[in-house]
């Protein structure tokens, strides 16, 4: 990376218990990169060490609800009152390690796409082959290359893009980089994703229960994504919204309403719909996927009611970890 590229970016890396993987992941910075770790309240000894390696800590405060969006936003802000002459932030979260070649190939993607406001390329599985489940993750993570709606957790972001669009939104628990490029959108910047290797991921993900929470977790991200982008003309997530409650409370609302007519048979309508859906799910994706699809549509309508009584109560959720 040549000095020129190195003086113009820095890294902001957030975590939670992390051990290892934030271990790796601040390794793989590049030395002479300005650094700064955001910590939500880690029990582990993930601040020491970050401190160790020459990182910059911020330690959240408690008192208020941690998110992904709030630690990158008080990263950002940290790297930029120490170092107010970059130009790019590279975030990345704990659990990743940066592939060689990435930052210096994303920092000359901004340098020469002045109307380019974030750039990210491709993140993969670790171990795939440990879990069903971190398998589904590496798919996830396999979207094509070009000009795209969105960046993920880790991206390269123009500080000044950054800054127009006011940063993350720090009440946003899932989805907030969709909802952040939907502001930048507005504000006529772009996105674009590298036909590049980037980081690689440790989901850790082995029971169903953590697969759940994801999916909770998603489930909130979809309607609380929604309800802020549709003032902006373009609501993201209607359609994934949509089907997790038509699949899930969908054939419940059309048993119940047959029943008075059709007695038993009217109940009947919602296993037999579910049943048809996980046929048709099974000979494309697999049983096991067309299980795990099904079910997930009920974590995300869980997801999307915690949202309506958190809204009610006027609460502000705080993260909704799966690890």
């Amino acid at each position: 990376m040549a000095d020129g590229q190195q003086s113009r970016m820095g890294v902001v890396a957030i975590g939670r218990n992390e051990g290892e993987r934030l271990q790796r992941c601040l390794r793989s910075i590049p030395p002479g990169i300005p650094m700064v770790y955001v910590d939500s309240a880690s029990i582990d000894e993930s601040v020491a060490f970050a401190r160790s390696v020459g990182a910059e800590v911020v330690e959240l405060d408690m008192r208020l609800p941690f998110s992904a969006a709030r630690a990158r936003n008080e990263g950002a802000a940290r790297l930029t009152a120490r170092h107010p002459e970059l130009a790019f932030v590279q975030f990345v979260d704990g659990d990743c390690e940066f592939e060689p070649g990435w930052i210096a190939e994303a920092t000359r993607f901004l340098e020469i796409e002045p109307e380019f406001a974030a750039v990210c390329g491709r993140r993969r599985e670790r171990y795939p082959e440990a879990s069903f489940y971190n398998r589904l993750c590496d798919a996830e993570w396999n979207t094509p290359p070009g000009e795209a709606a969105a960046c993920g957790g880790d991206a390269m972001v123009r500080l000044s893009a950054f800054a127009s669009a006011g940063g993350y939104d720090g009440a946003v628990i899932a989805g907030e980089e969709p909802e952040f490029c939907s502001r930048l959108r507005t504000r006529g910047w772009r996105v674009w994703r590298l036909d590049a290797p980037m980081t690689i991921h440790d989901a850790d993900m082995h029971h169903f229960r953590q697969w759940w929470m994801r999916a909770v977790r998603s489930g909130y991200g979809y309607v609380q994504v929604w309800s802020k982008t549709r003032r902006l003309g373009a609501p993201l997530y209607g359609r994934e919204l949509a089907r997790a409650i038509g699949w899930s409370m969908g054939p419940i609302g059309l048993a119940l309403l047959l029943a008075p007519h059709l007695g038993l048979i009217g109940l009947l309508a919602a296993p037999l719909l579910w049943a048809a859906q996980f046929v048709r799910l099974a000979r494309r994706d697999g049983g096991m996927q067309a299980v795990h699809l099904l079910a997930g549509k009920f974590a995300e309508t869980w997801g999307a009611l915690r949202y309506g009584a958190a809204r009610a109560a006027k609460r502000r959720q705080g993260a909704i970890y799966y690890k």
